[in-house]
């Protein structure tokens, strides 16, 4: 059996793959999601174990927090008609993900949805790429 967060990740990965959006991906978990300039003309879903945290609750349990960043990255204009549907994908998926319980980890429930900034103004100034990191905050109870 996996670490938790990594089991969780693994939920959010197959919860996207599972799910349709306004656009199709396939979405992979990664611990470095770093990819080729060129690569970057397909839309990447990259789903990474980024922290985890705890609070003791009583002498036997504890509150878990794990924070999982999904990365949306297309390479793309700086027109908002290119942008657009993109930050629209963002949204959706934040929505499916803070609204629904992961299918195949049902005890850990997303708290929090954090997009700050809602895009990385330097990639797509710079690399004309377009690039937004969701990160959510799951809670388990153990």
């Amino acid at each position: 059996m996996p670490a938790n967060i990594v089991a969780i990740a693994d939920a959010v990965t197959a919860e996207l793959n599972g799910t349709v959006f306004s656009q199709p991906f396939v979405a992979q978990r990664s611990y470095v999601p770093t990819y080729d300039l060129q690569s970057m003309n397909d839309l990447k879903v990259t789903v990474v174990p980024k922290a985890l945290s705890n609070v003791a609750l009583d002498r036997s349990r504890d509150s878990y927090e794990y924070l999982i960043d999904v990365a949306v990255q297309k390479k793309t204009t700086a027109q908002p008609d290119s942008v657009d549907p993109l930050m629209l994908l963002v949204e959706e998926i934040a929505d499916h993900l803070r609204a629904q319980p992961l299918a195949s980890f049902p005890g850990a429930r997303c708290m929090n949805v954090e997009n700050s900034p809602v895009f990385a103004p330097d990639h797509l100034q710079e690399l004309r790429q377009f690039t937004s990191v969701l990160t959510l905050t799951f809670r388990l109870w153990r």
